[in-house]
């Protein structure tokens, strides 16, 4: 059972696990993006340098029309790779196209050379491959039906002894197209996995598990700057005498009251919201899509109720208290700093006249 587990793993997830898989997908589809991009390029040169010779050249000049219409599809292909998006599905999907045209190509060039056996399918069979990361189980169906292709096209119009070289040929260099592509695709999302790692590391509050000040001004900055979003609330939060926690009850408390409350926000809000610790004893928190200003209210109602029911001091009779500023964002803000400016006041205005726990803050 776990052999096939395995075996799954590797067919279906690059050797990894589904949910690392699924986490690391998209920047698999970037790199295939990329790199194709500059492919189809390329091979646009090449059915150039092909198509142009077979004008002067009586060898060519067979293949005169397949170099021409390879040379505007891959032409139309380079500049739709200038226009889609990078982790795009759509993208993918040219990808296989231009693969499955390529094997066919080669269909092509074998057809006018029947006494011998197929050189370039074969190669084409064996890189194409190496080129693209995605579950190999596709790549397994690409190649196989790319094999089944030409092998029954092959079969109508080629000597049977040759036909049988070339069969021979066909199921040895799939199969080892197929084993490398797993290999490669291992090596390359695992890749993927560790950069993954390492960034998440990067961007993690140590003492709270929350995103630090860098990851959350950077997602906060990458959500005001796509024009398809105008609304969201910014709330700033900091924890009432913070250093008078400190000095009476230690640091190893004081970090203690920070973790707790990292904790509850972290349940508080959904995965799809910003949450982080900025510094300190300061939290950001980003809710999008929103721009209620009853509901802002209610937000910081809840944290600034709930707080103290799940931070109590050492004493038992104390409990930590926190404030909170308010932002709300209505696609007027250009970035985060701006909207942090206008939370940061009212959060100031909550600390000099300490009346309410909360604030919206409010044009003059």
């Amino acid at each position: 059972m776990k052999t096939l587990r395995k075996i799954r793993d590797y067919l279906c997830y690059c050797g990894i696990s589904k949910d690392e898989y699924n986490a690391v997908k998209k920047d698999a589809y970037v790199s295939n993006f990329r790199v194709w991009r500059i492919l189809h390029i390329l091979i646009s040169v090449v059915f150039a340098v092909l198509f142009f010779n077979s004008l002067f050249d009586d060898l060519l000049r067979t293949n005169e029309l397949l170099y021409f219409a390879f040379l505007i599809y891959t032409l139309i292909s380079s500049v739709f790779f200038f226009i889609m998006r990078e982790d795009s599905l759509i993208a993918q999907f040219w990808i296989y196209l231009s693969i499955s045209l390529l094997l066919l190509f080669g269909c092509f060039l074998t057809k006018n050379n029947l006494d011998h056996p197929s050189t370039t399918f074969i190669v084409l069979l064996l890189i194409s491959p190496m080129f693209m990361i995605d579950k190999p189980f596709f790549m397994g169906i690409e190649l196989a039906v790319a094999s089944a292709i030409y092998l029954t096209w092959m079969h109508a119009i080629k000597d049977p002894l040759i036909w049988k070289m070339d069969l021979i040929n066909v199921l040895t260099f799939a199969a080892s197209a197929f084993f490398i592509h797993i290999i490669l695709n291992s090596i390359r999302i695992r890749e993927f996995v560790l950069t993954r790692k390492i960034n998440m590391q990067k961007d993690i509050d140590d003492l709270t598990g929350l995103k630090n000040k860098g990851a959350v001004t950077r997602e906060i900055n990458s959500y005001l700057a796509d024009p398809e979003k105008s609304k969201g609330i910014l709330f700033i939060l900091d924890i009432d005498r913070f250093k008078v926690i400190n000095d009476t009850y230690g640091h190893d408390v004081g970090d203690d009251v920070i973790q707790k409350l990292g904790e509850y926000l972290n349940g508080y809000f959904s995965s799809d919201e910003i949450v982080g610790r900025f510094g300190g004893d300061e939290f950001i928190f980003f809710k999008k899509g929103t721009d209620d200003e009853e509901l802002a209210v209610k937000i910081a109602e809840d944290i600034v109720s709930e707080i103290p029911q799940h931070i109590l001091l050492p004493d038992g009779r104390h409990r930590a208290g926190a404030s909170i500023g308010i932002a709300m964002y209505r696609g007027d803000e250009k970035n985060y700093s701006e909207l942090f400016k206008k939370a940061d006041l009212a959060l100031y205005d909550v600390k000099l006249k300490r009346v309410e726990h909360y604030k919206l803050y409010k044009e003059n």
